[in-house]
């Protein structure tokens, strides 16, 4: 296959010397002694094999992808990064380093010397590797389950690559396929001698065996379906030149599946998934690495003129068992086909034809359809198609245009009856303005109707997130048998382009064999009945239980801002959350500071300043503590505000209410929100007991700090609001169960974190540095009294495609910000991607037995996965560390991209499940590890302190489950967010 240079970017261009990969920790190389006979018992050991750290000088293969959710240009094969080679020069510990700015010394941590690194950005001949799987676990109860993957045979024939040019050129990938569809229909028995290639839709056309020609032009002829306006449909030409430009490398594949090469070979793998794609793309609808259709199940209405249509996913991916077919069922919301006067009619949820549209109706329609595509109807079989660009702001019976050279004008209502004999019956309404906005061509809405199979790109309200959710929550037996009826249907032994291709399909799921991990001890306070717990099934709950370290609120107040609370009901429910308080650990004044405040919502700033300083007062200048919030049921931006004001204006605490709640009083939520409440006074509800004991490895022996990281990007649609990043790090050690967390505003949709490190320049001091790594490690130094030695991170949110990219430049900000605090200071880092954004499903083998299946019938929490459907050479695993609630568990997946701690697979493991038992806000392990989801919330919660967009009212309820809209930009491109004041960095404000 041709090889296709990087393009070059500075970010990924920079040195690095640390600790060679999977070499052992130097703070380990100590056997371990036990201080004041209280020594940690023998910890797993580790993995002292020193692997080579470079593979070969490569040329950079494969384009690197866009953001994650891109789709690539290439028939969206999932792609795997590992054939992307990186300039990362690595050093091992045992040779000096070479190369170095300043004067090559090397800090000492444990007494053991620890290498330099350098952060200019010269480049190299070296190339980066992921770390390699050092082995396979072990630990917990092995079972067999079955994964939605489906074992695909290697074609041994050879795979050609071709490049198309389409003359004039076409925007629309469908056109593409016409033109293509038209040409193989043409001339396939002729000129392309029998073949049946593959075509991605854009410049690359794959065949097996080879084509007659080297480079041949043809011309084709294709009746256009979406003409203007006026006369009738017009046939256009196009000119395709097909050339021959490479074949692809099955041998290299071929290796790679066995595990003998670390880099994979993209093009093979992305003829073979653009193959298998071809039928599906003539059958259904396709949109990004999905399939959609109506005829698959009946589609069901969402409301607001929107429907839900299912379909399934599918991508070829590499694993260690060969090449594999991943299938899963997904379901997505369509515009509902309906004529556009109905559409209008659900959309503003009231009869259209008798009534005249206000202004904000207008708005409404005009947002909803605009770039939709309708068909006209007043034409008999003429069914010409257009896209929506706006709407006429007069009623039709207002609107004329020129006619005749522009020398009359002619009403649009008269015009439809002379030429068309359509009379316009609703002529209160707007019309639709179609086709070049310069030239306005209006459509009566009543002549309209909308095009089928349309996806609907905008943000969903509640009640159709409500109504998706029902569709696509399937219970696991009936989602593996839908999966099992895809690929049956899909018939892939009977499809033309895989027989042409040579390649076969299983139709049975991949049986895997797991190990489900056990849960562990959790320590609760000595002063309960019960001073430890074994969580059962993936949960536990509260009773005969107080919290390890319950913190004390003396100074607390409400505002109810909820009309349909009586002072009388909020003052019960007060008492009955202090008094849950009380029981689970804590210390909390029964009476609050001021009797409870009454508020209208719009009045948020003005009520809460209020409280705030009248609390002040009557404790003479004492801040106070914590504030409850009764908020209504639909609070609209109320909970943002609330959020905002307080944690970046007042630095005071708050713990929000619905109002269902505080008339419906259960037991169990009470307990929940008192867990939320003890963390943000910066407390801790529960710790893992190994971790008190000193037991947990590579975590115990030295002083080490968690991270999390997360990315969250605005919605579909919004072009202007920023990416908000957020880092939460642990603030104690051994526990590492409290997490500090800092938020930032970046880039639109710009996945790597910005603001890692920085520096800049201050008029007095000179070049300062900071940046959010560097700010909780000095606030971990404050917390705990010793500087971090070793570094775990995990970052969400990260597709394949960038794994390299959000390495390189995160790793070297970790890098930059250690050394910025102390000449040599380079603790060993490991980093570690958490996906959940993938469309692995593993399976109960057998659903009739209920000792392998939780209650809602998914498999076990503690399930791991990291053999035959994992990655052939490098550190990955599947973790279902949560029980089911309803619908089918998606396990979470952690790829190692780098380690220099040396865990072993089950060191990881087992690290990852069991602090998937220490989340804050509840008493159940969670499916993806804490300080991942820590980030994810601490990002979600930045979004409210945005300037929101006046046009845009979102829904947001009071625990923080949608966001409103919001439109921020700066003259340098972002706003920074307002700071969040010192007091609540500290604790778990996120929570």
């Amino acid at each position: 296959m041709p090889i296709r240079q990087m393009k070059e970017n500075p970010e990924q261009h920079f040195v690095v010397k640390p600790h060679l990969q999977n070499t052992m920790n130097p703070a380990q190389k100590q056997p371990k002694t036990a201080q004041n006979g209280k020594g940690p018992p023998n910890q797993e050991p580790q993995n002292t094999k020193q692997h080579n750290q470079t593979s070969p000088p490569t040329k950079n293969r494969g384009r690197r992808r866009g953001r994650g959710g891109r789709k690539s240009d290439q028939g969206d094969v999932c792609m795997r990064p590992s054939s992307r080679p990186c300039t990362l020069a690595l050093k091992p510990l045992n040779q000096a380093p070479c190369d170095l700015v300043g004067n090559g010394n090397r800090s000492v941590v444990n007494g053991h010397n620890m290498s330099e690194m350098e952060m200019g950005f010269p480049t190299s001949s070296k190339s980066l590797s992921f770390a390699p799987r050092p082995g396979y676990g072990q630990v917990g109860a092995k079972c067999i389950v079955k994964a939605n993957h489906f074992f695909a045979e290697l074609p041994d024939k050879d795979l050609n690559q071709y490049d198309v040019t389409i003359t004039p050129e076409v925007a629309s990938r469908a056109v593409n396929r016409a033109i293509m569809a038209e040409l193989v229909r043409l001339y396939k028995e002729s000129d392309l001698g029998m073949r049946l290639p593959a075509y991605d839709g854009r410049k690359s056309l794959y065949t097996a065996g080879e084509l007659p020609f080297a480079w041949k032009d043809f011309k084709i002829k294709l009746v256009d379906e979406d003409d203007g306006i006026n006369g009738p449909k017009r046939q256009r030409e196009y000119k395709v030149v097909i050339k021959f430009v490479a074949k692809a490398n099955m041998h290299h594949l071929g290796q790679f599946l066995a595990g003998k090469r670390a880099d994979a070979p993209q093009e093979a793998l992305q003829i073979l998934d653009i193959v298998l794609r071809e039928l599906s793309n003539k059958r259904y609808c396709p949109i990004g690495r999905s399939f959609f259709s109506p005829d698959i199940r009946t589609p069901q209405r969402l409301g607001e003129g929107l429907e839900s249509w299912c379909g399934f996913y599918q991508s070829i991916r590499p694993t260690q068992m060969g090449l594999s077919l991943n299938i899963d069922m997904a379901s997505a919301a369509f515009i509902e086909p309906l004529p556009v006067i109905e559409f209008v009619a659900q959309l503003l949820g009231k009869d259209v034809l008798s009534r005249t549209l206000s202004d904000s109706d207008r708005v409404k329609i005009k947002k909803a359809l605009r770039g939709v595509k309708v068909e006209v109807t007043h034409r008999g079989n003429v069914r010409r198609k257009y896209r929506v660009s706006g709407l006429t702001s007069q009623p039709t019976r207002e609107l004329v245009f020129p006619v005749d050279d522009n020398s009359t004008m002619k009403s649009v209502v008269e015009y439809f009856q002379e030429v068309y004999g359509f009379t316009i019956q609703h002529t209160h309404l707007p019309c639709l303005q179609v086709g070049n906005q310069k030239k306005a061509n209006y459509l009566p809405m009543e002549a309209c109707k909308i095009v089928e199979g349309q996806r609907y790109t905008k943000r969903l309200n509640e009640r159709q997130i409500t109504a998706l959710l029902k569709v696509t929550c399937q219970r696991p037996r009936d989602r593996e048998n839908d999966i099992l009826q895809t690929v049956q249907h899909n018939a892939y032994d009977q499809d033309p382009y895989a027989k042409e291709f040579g390649i076969k399909i299983s139709e049975k799921l991949a049986s895997v064999e797991a190990r489900i991990l056990p849960a562990p001890w959790l320590k609760y306070h000595d002063t309960g009945k019960e001073k430890d717990c074994l969580p059962q099934v993936g949960q536990w709950n509260m009773m005969n239980k107080k919290m390890i370290n319950g913190m004390t609120v003396n100074r607390w107040a409400c505002i109810n801002f909820s009309r349909s609370v009586q002072e009388s009901v909020a003052r019960g429910f007060c008492n009955e959350l202090a008094q849950m308080c009380q029981v689970s650990g804590m210390e909390f004044n029964p009476d609050p500071v001021i009797p409870i405040y009454n508020a209208r919502p719009e009045q948020v700033e003005k009520a809460l300043k209020h409280v705030y300083h009248a609390s002040m007062n009557k404790t003479k200048g004492k801040e106070l503590e914590l504030l409850l919030a009764i908020l209504p049921d639909n609070n609209g931006s109320l909970y943002g505000d609330l959020k905002r004001i307080c944690e970046t204006d007042l630095g005071l605490m708050s713990q929000c209410c619905l109002t269902k709640h505080v008339f419906k009083i259960s037991k169990q939520y009470l307990a929940n929100v008192s867990l939320k409440i003890n963390v943000k006074m910066g407390g801790r509800n529960t710790v893992l007991l190994d971790a008190i004991s000193c037991r947990i490895p590579l975590v115990s022996d030295i002083p080490t700090i968690i991270f999390g990281a997360d990315v969250t990007h605005p919605e579909n649609g919004e072009d202007s609001s920023p990416s908000i990043a957020a880092v939460v790090a642990s603030q104690d050690w051994p526990e590492v169960t409290k997490y500090a967390g800092l938020v930032c505003a970046q880039a639109h949709r710009q996945e790597l974190i910005q603001d890692l490190y920085k520096t800049w320049h201050d008029p007095v001091r000179g070049t300062v540095s900071g940046g959010m790594i560097r700010d909780l490690l000095i606030s971990f130094r404050k917390a705990t009294g010793q500087k971090p030695l070793r570094i775990i991170f995990y970052r969400d949110g990260v597709s394949e495609g960038q794994f390299y990219q959000v390495l390189l430049y995160e790793l070297d900000a970790i890098r930059k910000a250690c050394a910025s605090l102390e000449p040599n200071y380079q603790p060993p880092v490991t980093f570690i991607v958490v996906q959940k954004r993938h469309h692995t499903r593993l399976f109960a083998n057998n659903h009739r037995d209920r000792s392998s299946t939780d209650k809602s019938g998914n498999i076990l929490p503690g399930t791991v996965v990291d053999t035959k459907i994992c990655h052939p050479t490098e550190f990955d695993f599947y973790l279902c560390s949560h029980a089911g609630i309803q619908g089918t568990s998606r396990p979470a997946h952690y790829h190692v991209l780098w380690d220099e701690n040396n865990f072993t697979a089950d060191g990881i493991q087992s690290l990852t499940n069991n602090l998937c038992y220490t989340y804050a806000r509840c008493t159940r392990s969670v499916s993806v590890v804490p300080p991942a989801y820590y980030a994810h919330l601490a990002a979600f919660r930045a979004r409210f302190y945005l300037e929101p967009d006046l046009q845009d009212n979102g829904s947001i309820d009071g625990a923080g489950h949608t966001v409103k809209s919001t439109r921020v930009v700066g003259e340098s491109g972002v706003r920074p967010l307002p700071a969040l004041k010192e007091n609540v960095k500290r604790v778990m404000f996120y929570c």
